[in-house]
């Protein structure tokens, strides 16, 4: 099938210029529908204008509530025809305003390897911690923070010498590869979503042939 996507985004968007190009040469079935940023300066917008996929700045600041935000969101996206959500860099924890919109259709990308380093700064938080070893995380999203349940992970190595920069800069092309090969594979109705085990326990997920990789 193909993805109709909407990407939700607050900076450069550099994850969506990898799902633009992946789209361009074939590697990726899926349409970007709508890009949506809560910056007006997100660099994110712009690729999305140069690709010709509609684009809207739309200010939380704007709304008395995250609800209030998340109902507006919800109706653009719905509007544009978008079945699947990508949070590439979008700077919100969303709620169940937006999750209940699309049930196991929000996927988030997170440059750690989840549950290891969640929220802010997760280069800076693996260096401050001595790890050998970081990665990224493409996962389903729910309302705790960068904690629903696990779809791909892909790992890398801490080199002696790195900083917060290079290691950010080395992890960006990890994370854009296996977002893409995420996405492909659910566009080729790979992946299953069951419900929980357990009462309050999160959804379980499963991939024929295996989990993708980057």
């Amino acid at each position: 099938m193909t993805l109709e996507l909407g990407v939700l985004l607050s900076g450069r968007g550099s994850n969506l210029q990898s799902i633009l190009d992946a789209i361009a040469c074939g590697a990726l079935d899926a349409r970007v529908r709508l890009v949506v940023s809560n910056r007006a300066e997100a660099q994110g917008l712009e690729r999305a204008r140069k690709a010709g996929i509609p684009s809207l700045f739309l200010d939380h600041r704007g709304y008395p509530d995250r609800s209030a935000y998340e109902r507006e969101l919800v109706q653009r996206l719905g509007a544009a025809g978008v079945e699947w959500v990508v949070l590439a860099g979008f700077m919100r924890i969303v709620t169940r305003e937006l999750l209940g919109a699309f049930p196991e259709r929000v996927v988030n990308i997170h440059p750690s390897l989840l549950p290891a380093f969640p929220g802010l700064d997760a280069q800076a938080q693996a260096l401050a911690y001595g790890v050998a070893m970081t990665g990224c995380t493409v996962h389903l999203v729910d309302e705790g923070v960068d904690h629903g349940p696990i779809l791909a992970q892909a790992s890398l190595a801490v080199e002696p010498e790195d900083t917060r920069e290079t290691l950010s800069a080395r992890l960006l092309d990890r994370e854009h590869a296996l977002l893409v090969a995420t996405l492909q594979r659910i566009a080729e109705g790979d992946l299953t979503v069951s419900p929980p085990a357990d009462a309050g326990g999160r959804p379980r997920v499963s991939w024929r042939g295996g989990p993708p990789r980057a």
